[in-house]
């Protein structure tokens, strides 16, 4: 894919490249003029490109959104800011189930979030605590919260439209940041807020293991699985 004046072989290609950009910034930094232009070029990749350039942009900079996620913004040349995502501007438009799924998570994302700092307020012993699937001590960044399976958050998801019988087709969103979304029934989002601290067995374990429990034939909680209260 070619986004500028830089061609990519694969698309993974291009998404690295620009997490590398963004990580290569600390929160408020402007990017260099090099970044600044492939950057430009990653927003001219969008359809909506007219209304996020608007004006003009002045300068691009890395900012901290919620958790403390980094991310980039533009400043036009009025002043006027806009929250924007490489994933957004190379992915594209999501599939309707890809938008579904992306929003549930959004909307527990508050209830992991505590289960995390649950269990570190409980276990941790400077600044780390044992990965649940290894033991290994890990500190927060380096931890997930992962959904056990077989009931793998995707396993939920699917179960939930079908429970509710939802037309994924006609759900309405409200953007909160570039190909970040809540769902505009308020209804919707406390349904898949019960349904999903009902069904999910949560660990937190370390970024990249696969916990592949696929040869269990019934989901059964365990006394170490992490519940949202």
């Amino acid at each position: 894919m070619i986004i500028g004046n830089r061609e990519f072989k694969h698309k993974k290609d291009a998404l690295s490249y620009f997490k590398n950009i963004l990580n290569s910034y600390e929160p408020k930094q402007s990017v260099n003029e090099i970044d600044f232009k492939d950057l430009v070029g990653l927003i001219e990749n969008r359809p909506d490109k007219n209304e996020k350039i608007g004006c003009g942009i002045e300068k691009i900079q890395v900012i901290e959104v919620r958790y403390k996620t980094k991310c980039f913004e533009l400043i036009r040349t009025d002043g006027s800011t806009e929250v924007f995502s490489y994933l957004n501007c190379i992915n594209g438009k999501s599939k309707p189930l890809t938008k579904f799924s992306k929003t549930c998570r959004e909307t527990i994302s508050e209830d992991l979030r505590n289960v995390k700092l649950t269990y570190f307020k409980k276990f941790s012993s400077k600044g780390e605590v044992k990965c649940q699937e290894t033991g290994e001590l890990c500190k927060w960044e380096e931890l997930n919260v992962d959904h056990r399976q077989p009931n793998t958050f995707s396993v939920i998801v699917d179960r939930f439209i079908e429970v509710y019988k939802i037309d994924i087709n006609v759900v309405q969103y409200s953007e909160i940041i570039d190909g970040v979304y809540h769902f505009t029934d308020i209804e919707l989002a406390e349904n898949f807020k019960k349904y999903h601290r009902d069904k999910a067995n949560l660990r937190l374990v370390k970024k990249g293991k696969n916990l592949g429990r696929s040869h269990q034939a019934r989901i059964l909680r365990q006394k170490k699985d992490l519940t949202i209260d």
